[in-house]
């Protein structure tokens, strides 16, 4: 941990300049994943020339660089470099909801920083409930709680939000969930077409905002450049759900991510195996929710 502490008090500059030489060593000597990074370039964008493809997985190393080194930078930033490093364009679209007591569901992704998201939105008086998988290591879990409640974000395991929404039912506030993981129980999952390729999504995000009757946005985060990113609202739906179709919030959150995605496509995180499930694997799977 103290490593860690060290590291984050070391100026951007500088960090930067250890993103640059990480990035190339993930990218060409430890080669981090690159079949899974550049099949999936592939079989996501068929029309991309190989060259294409290349440019593509060298900005997402250079992405991947940039993340870690601002997210271990992130627990010593102080409150005025999140107000001045991430624009909300449209921050009224939620903000007025939660002045007006309302508790909505910010679905995300792992695009850009997302991490910095949590600790700006709180600062801009939007309690935040990030929802997260817990980690393995029981040190870097603990890292990444300490680097997550910065400056007021409430980091919360899955498997606690249930008790959580009790706990903080009156206080209006944003539930962040990064909605593009990989469901631990696909038989479950909700299947569909992404990227060209069927797809398994977490669920839960429906079920919540039709349980609950809450509005749900889209976090839109775009690098802008090193250290600045811009997050825009897209409202993909909100109550009374009675006449909405099962699944129409996924498909929502599907379409709004997929374009995301192809417009800044270096920004997302590419060695995730986001594919490692198909439906046919699973005898069970629907593409209903139940």
């Amino acid at each position: 941990m103290i490593f860690f502490r060290f590291l984050s008090r070391l100026p951007l500059p500088i960090l930067y300049g250890i993103s640059d030489v990480l990035s190339f060593l993930l990218l060409y000597i430890i080669r981090y994943r690159r079949k899974v990074v550049l099949e999936n370039l592939r079989l996501s964008f068929p029309e991309k020339s190989p060259a294409d493809i290349q440019a593509v997985a060298k900005g997402f190393y250079k992405n991947l660089g940039d993340l870690i080194v601002e997210t271990i930078k992130q627990a010593s930033l102080p409150p005025e470099f999140f107000q001045k490093h991430i624009r909300f364009p449209n921050i009224d679209l939620i903000q007025k909801r939660i002045l007006a007591g309302e508790t909505v569901i910010g679905m995300s992704s792992h695009q850009a920083n997302w991490e910095w998201i949590p600790a700006a939105l709180v600062l801009n008086k939007m309690p935040v409930d990030s929802i997260y998988k817990p980690l393995t290591s029981p040190f870097f879990e603990q890292l990444m709680i300490h680097i997550r409640s910065h400056l007021g974000p409430v980091p919360t395991p899955m498997n606690s939000l249930p008790r959580q929404m009790v706990l903080r039912k009156h206080i209006p506030r944003i539930i962040g969930l990064i909605s593009d993981q990989v469901p631990d129980v696909p038989e479950q999952a909700y299947w569909t077409d992404f990227l060209h390729r069927d797809s398994p999504f977490y669920p839960g995000s429906e079920r919540l905002a039709r349980s609950r009757k809450m509005a749900v946005f889209f976090f839109d985060i775009v690098r802008v450049r090193r250290s600045y990113y811009e997050v825009t609202f897209r409202l993909i739906a909100e109550p009374p759900y009675d006449d909405l179709p099962p699944g129409a919030i996924m498909e929502g959150y599907r379409d709004v991510l997929e374009t995301s995605i192809r417009n800044n496509p270096s920004d997302w995180l590419w060695s995730h195996k986001r594919w490692k499930h198909w439906r046919g694997k699973y005898a069970k799977v629907s593409a209903k929710l139940s």
